[in-house]
């Protein structure tokens, strides 16, 4: 159910043992960084996920990695480590919920229960023996708020997303044409409508770290200032964000002019 993410077939045994990423790794550090927004799109306007409101997170939480490596090695010494952030095949939502950050939620996110699942995660590899924490109990009970909201049905099962369906990636991930009778409700990168639905989610404070300050000429962009956006407008309003990713091309196709399938 994977799509066109061929990736994610591929490096099955590095997936499972961190070793064959960073040698001699005897910890998996786990980090979880709250980005939820102060502010919020207004409604009526072509939808941006929220963590792509400000910097693009690769940037943000790998430096912070980074500086915790660094903290380790003044405590510890010689310290030999690997940082990730969704950029290598690593298995970060099992490992936060080793680590006892959280729990995976239904819709398949790490669910952090003071912020959350609006948290980005972040993995360092150690050669370096640390008393692990104890994970923590699933509290996601009875309750299938995000699989009931999900308007495409993309969460097929708890914790089981066809991303075939799912709005986040036929808006990001999916390349060429979209399908002829899809809808994309109104995103135009990325999709929270799962996350929005979580009881979870109704205690998220907002993050306090300035890079993920929202972005405001991204937010308040309408739906004809996008159309318009020639190539090098798109590069200047982007620069160190997420939709840099996925391109003015894949912006513009999921607008599709008047096109209504983007209601």
């Amino acid at each position: 159910m994977h799509g066109t993410m061929t990736y994610m077939t591929r490096h099955v045994e590095k997936r499972t043992q961190p070793s064959l990423l960073a040698e001699h790794t005897r910890t998996v550090a786990s980090l979880a960084v709250n980005y939820f927004p102060r502010v919020r799109q207004r409604p009526e306007l072509p939808q941006i996920a929220k963590y792509a409101y400000g910097t693009d997170y690769h940037i943000v939480v790998k430096k912070m990695l980074r500086l915790l490596l660094t903290s380790l090695r003044n405590r510890y010494g010689k310290v030999s480590g690997r940082a990730f952030t969704d950029s290598a095949p690593v298995m970060e939502h099992a490992w936060a919920e080793r680590s006892g950050l959280g729990w995976t939620g239904k819709h398949s996110l790490t669910i952090h229960p003071r912020f959350g699942s609006y948290i980005f995660l972040g993995e360092l590899f150690l050669d370096l023996d640390l008393e692990p924490d104890s994970p923590i109990v699933n509290r996601c009970g009875c309750c299938t708020r995000c699989m009931d909201a999900c308007p495409t049905k993309a969460i097929v099962a708890p914790r089981v997303v066809d991303a075939r369906r799912c709005l986040s990636y036929l808006t990001i991930e999916h390349k060429g044409d979209l399908p002829p009778s899809q809808s994309l409700h109104r995103r135009l990168f990325g999709c929270d409508i799962c996350q929005d639905a979580c009881p979870w989610n109704k205690k998220a404070q907002p993050a306090c770290i300035p890079e993920f300050e929202p972005n405001r000429l991204l937010l308040e962009k309408t739906e004809e200032e996008w159309t318009q956006l020639s190539s090098e407008e798109f590069n200047r309003l982007t620069e160190s964000s997420p939709l840099q990713r996925a391109g003015i091309v894949s912006i513009q196709r999921n607008l599709a002019g008047t096109n209504p399938k983007f209601q």
